[in-house]
């Protein structure tokens, strides 16, 4: 799907693929060509009518139940037929032995109308927090975490179960008129999310220890850790980066590269909240023009990109709306979290931190300064969340990544 944090890791995966002698394509939005070109790999357009991620992502987004309803009826059904019909002509004109597709590329749905041995082996690249049911885990979209005992945790599952199916019906009817027009088998009264699980592989790109145990979780379901490179990072870091104090804590905050419209947000509150603190604050603003921040208190920094390693290597905790890439980023370096965010998926990865214990979820996109100050001194004094952070940083460095991952895709298909 055409978004920068879909085509990021596939990106990592292609160049893999290539380097091991398969011919990659990559079908994606018109924006993401020089991106593609870029990596070496063959670019094939989305119609216009499947390419419009992006543009939904710029104008007001959908929070709490409509980011599951309208949002992904928006988002990832109404682009999904005209996606599968990209993705069939291009199969047609050069059969391929394996299609990867990320977790909200429903185009490929229109390939498990017929048997495996007819189609590519299909391979779910997992770009997001996994959605799939579970008597463990509450439905997908609803930010709600695992609890105890286990019994009243299921109980209470499987009634939220019955509750999302009525609530989310709209997606769900959406969902299957889309499968019924391209001869896919139909969604049987299963959750919409168990959609992604028809593909022969799912792989989740992230480490177990950031997802809920299901004890159920189906078979073919693998952990790759986050689809990341060796960093070429050439950004230039501004003046003050190298005036910062190493004995004072460094807070960072950044609202990423696409929600980042509106810095009142996130970046504003915590400013505003970390003003008087005894720490310093750099804000990244994801591209934007830092001329379009109002003036910033003495402590605060900004910069649209810094050296991100080099920044997380200093950084004691990251204030975030909570991009699935960059929460694994910070866990890389040990930086604990504090999460604010209630759009697209982002109800979801909020609700895995808090569960991990590697920061503290607000449960808003829209903190107050209060909030924040409170949430920072609360990370800042409890070293817990930090040692949280660097347990599951070690099991990203210890994961299979992307050569994992071929690895089992070549096994599979007996390269």
């Amino acid at each position: 799907m055409p978004a920068v944090g879909h085509v990021g890791p596939l990106l990592v995966v292609a160049r893999e693929l290539q380097r091991r002698g398969w011919r990659v394509r990559m079908l994606t939005g018109a924006r993401y060509e020089s991106m593609v070109t870029r990596a070496d790999i063959a670019f094939h357009p989305l119609p216009p009518e499947a390419d419009t991620l992006d543009s939904i992502g710029e104008d007001d987004r959908d929070r709490g139940l409509a980011t599951i309803n309208r949002g992904v009826e928006r988002a990832f059904v109404e682009p999904a037929a005209p996606a599968a019909a990209r993705l069939e002509e291009l199969l047609r004109a050069e059969p391929a032995d394996v299609v990867l597709h990320d977790m909200t590329f429903l185009g490929v749905q229109t390939l498990f109308g017929r048997p495996a041995s007819e189609r590519p082996f299909t391979v779910m690249c997992g770009i997001g927090p996994a959605g799939f049911s579970s008597r463990d885990a509450a439905p997908y979209g609803l930010g709600i975490t695992p609890t105890r005992p286990r019994v009243v945790n299921r109980v209470r599952n499987r009634m939220l179960g019955v509750t999302a199916r009525a609530v989310l019906r709209p997606v769900h009817r959406a969902l299957d008129r889309f499968l019924a027009d391209v001869g896919a088998p139909p969604l049987d009264g299963a959750f919409f999310m168990d959609a992604l699980s028809r593909s022969d592989l799912l792989a989740q790109f992230t480490v177990p220890g950031f997802e809920y145990p299901r004890s159920d979780a189906p078979g073919h379901l693998q952990f790759y850790g986050p689809m990341t490179e060796p960093s070429a990072d050439r950004t230039a870091a501004p003046p003050w980066f190298a005036d910062l104090d190493p004995d004072v804590p460094l807070v960072h905050v950044t609202q990423g590269t696409v929600a980042n419209t509106d810095f009142h947000e996130v970046v504003l509150p915590t400013v505003t909240a970390l003003a008087d603190e005894p720490v310093q604050v750099a804000v990244t603003t994801g591209g934007r023009d830092v001329a379009d921040l109002p003036d910033l208190p003495r402590n605060a920094f900004a910069a649209s990109y810094l050296p991100y390693d080099e920044l997380l290597e200093r950084t004691r905790v990251l204030v975030t709306n909570g991009g699935y890439g960059g929460l694994h980023h910070a866990m890389r370096h040990g930086v604990p979290i504090v999460i604010a965010g209630d759009s697209e998926d982002k109800v979801e990865t909020s609700a895995r931190v808090q569960y991990a214990g590697v920061g503290i979820n607000l449960r808003t996109g829209t903190p107050s300064a209060d909030a924040v100050r409170v949430a920072v001194r609360r990370i800042l004094a409890d070293p817990r969340y930090a040692a949280n952070a660097r347990r599951l940083g070690d099991a990203i460095e210890a994961s299979r990544g992307a050569r994992g991952l071929v690895d089992d895709i070549e096994a599979a298909i007996a390269v």
